[in-house]
């Protein structure tokens, strides 16, 4: 088998209205860190020492992100690792967020919840 090229993945990059509105949404709900924010863009850490950035986009005509349809059931593009799948789920819902039931089987479980621009966004665990 051949060496990996990559080693990890620097940055997410999801289309918003208004940076400033969801990087605070997106530090409030999801606690994200904002590194920095400019008119154009928010970048915010996931986590403190973690390694991949957020950077919610200014976009014009904005439109939702949305996964083309398939056989395989995905419906977004990003899927992120909680502590706890049941605590992010009900801290979600506590947090009056858009969030679908967890699914999956025993092994693997899974939700979609969205941000104020009706972004999906995976929980996976």
């Amino acid at each position: 088998m051949a060496r990996a090229l990559l080693k990890g993945m620097e940055g997410v990059f999801i289309p918003v209205k208004d940076p400033e509105r969801s990087a605070k949404w997106y530090e409030d709900v999801l606690g994200f860190n904002l590194v920095y924010i400019e008119e154009e863009a928010a970048v915010m850490r996931i986590a403190e020492g973690a390694q991949t950035v957020v950077c919610l986009v200014r976009t014009e005509n904005h439109a939702p992100m949305k996964f083309p349809e398939n056989r395989f059931g995905v419906g977004k593009y990003y899927n992120f690792i909680p502590e706890d799948i049941d605590e992010a789920h009900r801290v979600l819902q506590e947090k009056e967020i858009n969030v679908t039931p967890i699914g999956g089987d025993g092994s693997a479980k899974f939700f979609t919840f969205y941000d104020p621009d009706g972004n999906p966004l995976g929980v996976c665990q």
